[in-house]
């Protein structure tokens, strides 16, 4: 745990944290990638990031061990078992998708791997290659969208307990023959077994309720028949498409993205196949949601 070096230090320090969405989002400024960061910088950092939800930083040049680096001021970092990861850095993700590597599953709204025990925390995103056009990733604040449902809508979806599965990355072992396939799968399912999380979780540090199910990962409603479930994900489901939850955001070389994957599901729009678009990802360990 990150400890203030005192007031004076606070208010000395050189970062901006400046409010870009009506919910959510801000954009920093002030931090030097070139040197290492200091304690109260990476402690206002993390402040912005659980008031924010969402924080960006422009001209974020740095190689991929600075923003492993910079990743684990956030905690500690994890490796996604299904995506490419640069070479020697397991921890840093490489999103590259064009024509001949199509985006895989990040065109629906989702919170980063909520098929884990311990979901993701946040995720470090930053900008390598932007197409000419397109590849903006939209951000919806789930916290807001738990306080704008009606006070019943609220008591009724509180305490209920939702399952969640890998289940759009079981398309990645469809080439492979069919044992082959059963094998993998099998062993992935075991390791990620399906995992039962609140449907509505409260936030570790900032103490809100969010809406904790999203379209890609979770398949049901515990203890509800099917025809129950179905439509109450649904409802729940189309809480994120609200304009007026989300942030838009359109990229650039060395822009770097942090968000709070424990209050917040993004969606990456797939609008500039075939151009191609290159990210550099970390994911930040998170903890069991209650």
């Amino acid at each position: 745990m990150l400890q203030a070096r005192g007031d004076t230090a606070r208010r000395n320090a050189p970062i901006e944290v400046i409010r870009r969405g009506r919910t959510h989002a801000a954009e920093v400024r002030g931090v030097d990638f070139s040197r290492p960061i200091d304690q109260v910088t990476a402690e206002l950092v993390n402040e912005a990031l659980v008031e924010h939800k969402v924080i960006y930083f422009r001209n974020a040049d740095m190689t991929p061990e600075q923003q492993v680096s910079f990743g684990r001021l956030f905690g500690e970092l994890t490796v996604h078992p299904f995506s490419p990861h640069y070479d020697g850095i397991p921890e840093l993700t490489i999103l590259d998708n064009h024509k001949d590597n199509p985006v895989f599953s990040t065109d629906h709204w989702h919170s980063d791997e909520s098929f884990r025990a311990t979901p993701p925390l946040g995720t470090v995103l930053r900008c390598i290659r932007t197409p000419e056009t397109g590849g903006n990733t939209l951000w919806a604040d789930m916290a807001a969208a738990y306080e704008r449902l009606s006070d019943k809508m609220q008591h009724f979806v509180s305490g209920l307990e939702a399952v969640h599965d890998f289940n759009p990355f079981r398309r990645k072992f469809d080439h492979l023959p069919p044992a082959e396939r059963h094998q993998r799968l099998a062993e992935m399912e075991e390791k990620f077994p399906k995992m039962t999380h609140p449907v509505v979780r409260t936030h570790p540090v900032s103490g809100k309720k969010v809406l904790f199910v999203n379209e890609q990962f979770t398949i049901a409603i515990k203890d509800m028949r099917a025809d129950e479930s179905r439509t109450l994900l649904d409802f729940l489901n189309e809480q994120p498409r609200i304009p007026e939850l989300q942030f838009r955001f359109q990229w650039e070389p060395n822009l770097m993205v942090v968000w709070d994957n424990r209050s917040t599901q993004h969606y990456a729009a797939n609008d500039y196949y075939p151009e191609r678009r290159t990210m550099h990802r970390l994911t930040i360990k998170g903890d069991r949601p209650m």
